[in-house]
């Protein structure tokens, strides 16, 4: 029987978990269950545009039929851009997640499957490339060379991309990307729950303008030496130094039948010369007024003004695909903003490993039933060249036999 102090005890910890659920915010949530998106989402009917649809659909290969349904690029060397609103929000004091699948089962090519947050001001019909956003997040692939994970944040009207390369996974497998973005301003960027990049904001962003700059006043003064070594000057060159770099073949005779008048004056060919010694230059001692590499000082740079508020955004209330793609078959699901990053790991464990693994099950599965399907047709193809060599045996005989009668 539970003593009183262990059920006090118990009791506050049930209170304290439910008030942790209870403050945790999501946002936003769409993970495409049914057909409905079509009546929640906005496409963009931006003009100059020759936009792609999307199509409500698990892929191919799938753990799940139903629940692995998302939304599906369709159409090939397309643009995409469609966009749902919701309540406005900020993150000033709270942490941001912005999470979700992307399964590129194409194998693509060259297409973004990134994210783009906006504020109020964004119209879903007129969206378009330049739609200013507040952030940018997920993959991008182009050929061998743009395989990275898109971080930009809008910041004074400008849109600024991290100053690191973050690699993306490029197989045909659902990924789930997370961006973390925290009110001390730092920040972690996560692929199927593992951090692959973090740190802070004002260091991995161009923000603000450096913190020290270099004194513009400060000049290197003319007297100072940052050579190393110099030449020795009480090295003399050798009196036999000087050799021509090439020299006549001695071992060159002049053909005998070789007419000077026709074919010009013979000269041997010429050949390396092996006393050849090269540029000759004085051997290098330590410089006595060396004084090193000159370090021009720095000063506090008087346009810094820091900014403890670099993570926040004062208003969100809009998210949207905003792609183009070569090769179309990119599913995108499970859309998740919220400031609870413990909700957002619970969720993203739950959806990616057992759909990673069906859907890599399920994919091995037809690929070895392609295979052993290739290998019946190449059978079929192999047996059925000796049959029609043998109706030409036939008919050469049957004609033969024909040529016999006659004669």
């Amino acid at each position: 029987m539970k003593t009183p102090l262990k059920l006090a005890l118990c009791a506050l910890f049930c209170l304290s978990t439910a008030a942790l659920v209870v403050n945790a915010e999501i946002y936003f949530e769409e993970n495409f269950a049914d057909s409905s998106w079509e009546d929640e989402w906005t496409y963009s009917e931006h003009p100059g545009k020759e936009f792609g649809k999307f199509v409500h659909s698990s892929g191919a290969f799938f753990n799940d039929a139903e629940a692995d349904k998302g939304i599906q690029t369709s159409q090939d060397a397309r643009f995409y851009a469609l966009s749902k609103k919701f309540i406005p929000f900020s993150n000033e004091g709270k942490n941001l997640v912005i999470q979700y699948t992307v399964k590129h089962e194409q194998n693509i090519d060259c297409g973004g499957g990134y994210v783009k947050l906006f504020n109020c001001d964004l119209e879903p019909k007129k969206m378009h490339g330049e739609t200013p956003y507040e952030i940018m997040f997920g993959p991008d692939i182009c050929g061998p060379g743009t395989k990275k994970v898109h971080v930009i944040f809008s910041y004074n009207g400008k849109n600024l991309l991290i100053n690191k390369d973050i690699r993306c996974r490029d197989d045909v497998y659902t990924h789930v990307y997370t961006l973390i973005v925290k009110p001390d301003n730092t920040y972690e960027v996560l692929i199927d729950n593992e951090k692959v990049e973090s740190g802070e904001l004002e260091a991995d962003w161009d923000f603000l303008p450096p913190k020290k700059i270099k004194d513009p006043e400060a000049k290197k003064p003319e007297d100072w030496d940052e050579r190393a070594t110099i030449d020795d000057p009480n090295d003399e060159k050798p009196e036999d130094w000087d050799k021509p770099e090439h020299i006549p073949d001695p071992a060159a005779t002049k053909p005998e039948d070789w007419d000077d008048e026709m074919d010009g004056e013979w000269e041997p060919a010429m050949i390396d010369n092996p006393d050849f010694k090269g540029e000759w230059k004085p051997k290098q001692i330590d410089n006595p007024n060396y004084k090193g590499v000159w370090v021009h000082p720095e000063i506090d740079n008087p346009e810094y003004k820091p900014d403890d508020k670099l993570y926040a955004r004062k208003e969100i209330c809009a998210i949207g695909f905003d792609l183009w793609q070569v090769k179309s078959g990119t599913i995108f699901n499970n859309v998740l903003i919220t400031d609870d990053i413990e909700v957002a790991k619970e969720k993203a464990d739950a959806i990616w490993k057992p759909r990673f693994e069906g859907e890599k099950k399920m994919k091995e599965a037809l690929d070895e039933e392609e295979r052993k399907k290739e290998e019946q047709e190449a059978k079929k193809s192999e047996d059925a060249q000796p049959e029609e060599e043998d109706e030409e045996d036939d008919e050469e005989l049957v004609k033969s036999d024909e040529a016999h009668d006659e004669l």
